[in-house]
């Protein structure tokens, strides 16, 4: 995969940095995969994985996340039809209410996007489990600190931040990954049921992770000083 071709290849900062160098390229190269080859995902390879994600940062150290790995070609199959079937029923609501256009172009533009999973050798199905910590239980429960919502919202946000580096490291070592919210917007009881997840755990993402296929171009990014703003 290419870098930038409108971006140095090394910076000023980078240059007297080899480690912050690769760093950058790594993050520079990876891509949002959808092709993948038809060549399985060990479950070692899987285990490396979740060995780097266990190490982000998350909030008083609660470590929120938990990923269920599925490798069954089949029940990844179940699950990409079950995300057409709810779609489908979306978009027979849209045209029913006299939305014919919008109910064709969610299912020509919207649909591929969201089931691109299914021809993935291995899905990971990212949770946010209950927020739990010695500063919760011992200060912010006893006086109301917060109601059980900012918890749960703190919960996804420690998880996102494990599945970004599960992706980086996915990269690092040739696999290719997709996020995507697809499956949870649309059928999100039928992949707990399918997967025996817990109610109490949160469905995030469901992550497509394989070999990738094809090699994109890169995409266009927000210059830094439109995302930056500087207070002194």
């Amino acid at each position: 995969m290419d870098a930038n071709p409108n971006a140095p290849a090394i910076s000023g900062l980078t240059a007297g940095n080899p480690a912050y160098a690769v760093f950058k390229q790594l993050v520079r190269e990876r891509r949002s995969i959808r092709k993948f080859l038809d060549k399985p995902v060990d479950e070692a390879e899987i285990r490396e994985l979740i060995d780097c994600a266990r190490h982000a940062p998350s909030d008083t150290n609660s470590q929120p996340w938990e990923f269920v790995a599925v490798l069954d070609r089949e029940k990844i199959g179940r699950i990409e039809r079950m995300t057409w079937d709810a779609l489908r029923r979306r978009a027979a609501d849209a045209e029913a209410r006299g939305m014919a256009r919008e109910a064709r172009l969610l299912l020509k533009s919207f649909g591929p996007y969201a089931t691109a999973f299914g021809g993935a050798p291995a899905l990971l199905v990212c949770l946010a489990a209950p927020y739990h910590s010695k500063f919760r239980e011992k200060i912010f429960d006893p006086i109301g600190f917060a109601d059980e919502s900012v918890w749960r919202e703190e919960s996804v946000k420690s998880s996102c931040l494990a599945s970004m580096i599960l992706m980086l490291a996915a990269h690092a070592r040739g696999l290719a990954c997709c996020p995507m919210t697809g499956p949870v917007l649309l059928a999100e009881e039928e992949l707990r049921a399918e997967l025996g997840i817990d109610a109490s755990r949160q469905v995030n993402m469901v992550i497509a992770l394989g070999y990738p296929a094809i090699r994109p171009e890169p995409t266009p990014r927000k210059e830094v000083d439109e995302i930056l703003t500087v207070v002194r």
